[in-house]
């Protein structure tokens, strides 16, 4: 079973929707995925996603609510396949703590997405409600490409 981390800054936001996309894009794909998320700081943990985040979610079929947020650590490297960033700011802070060993897959989110307009998954965590869903845009399409990628 591919595992699959997706990674942001307080895991209550961009990460938790990305987690919530791909499992259920991955079960209608037939895909048998282990997902989860996490933050590069800890001020959220084991808080549940932002309320705006659950709503946007929600609004498009997606359940995030029990998910709670959690602190990215080394240990993740050796449980996870594709560590998932997004944005360079969190990638780099990856970057820094995996082990040498690590022979797995660490990069940005969006490199699954290469049509978007952008390459790192804005945070929509200091905006408004209207932010959300232009995050889950690019989010859905970069699920969609990964899983295209896991298929060959």
């Amino acid at each position: 079973m591919v595992r699959v981390l997706f990674v942001c800054l307080g895991n209550i936001c961009r990460s938790p929707m990305a987690e919530g996309v791909l499992r259920v894009k991955a079960q209608s794909a037939g895909l048998a995925l282990d997902v989860a998320s996490a933050g590069t700081g800890d001020w959220h943990v084991g808080e549940a996603p932002d309320l705006r985040a659950q709503e946007a979610a929600a609004a498009r079929g997606y359940d995030i609510t029990a998910l709670r947020g959690r602190l990215a650590v080394r240990a993740d490297f050796s449980r996870f396949d594709y560590l998932l960033a997004m944005d360079r700011k969190n990638l780099a802070h990856l970057q820094r703590l995996a082990p040498t060993s690590f022979n797995g897959t660490l990069r940005l989110f969006l490199d699954y997405a290469p049509d978007a307009p952008v390459r790192e998954v804005p945070d929509p965590y200091f905006g408004s409600e209207d932010g959300f869903a232009p995050v889950l845009d690019l989010i859905e399409e970069a699920a969609d490409g990964l899983i295209r990628h896991l298929r060959t």
